[in-house]
């Protein structure tokens, strides 16, 4: 793959591809840098878990005990 940005002095270009892309299809994209999403990005909105709440005072993970079988 080539990616290359090059500003134009007039309207026609021409550039020359590696052979090996010779008698295979290409795509040839042009845009400019400034164009394109133009849309304003939404603001994230902040998650919260507010369906689950446990009270974890005093609680000691055992170990052990999860891992008996």
């Amino acid at each position: 793959m080539i990616r290359t940005i090059i500003i134009p002095h007039q309207q026609s270009i021409s550039f020359d591809i590696p052979e090996d892309y010779v008698g295979k299809q290409i795509e040839v994209i042009a845009f400019a840098k400034d164009e394109g999403n133009t849309k304003a990005k939404p603001a994230k909105q902040k998650v919260t878990f507010t369906a689950l709440s446990l009270d974890t005072r005093g609680y000691k993970f055992n170990r052990d005990e999860a891992n008996e079988r």
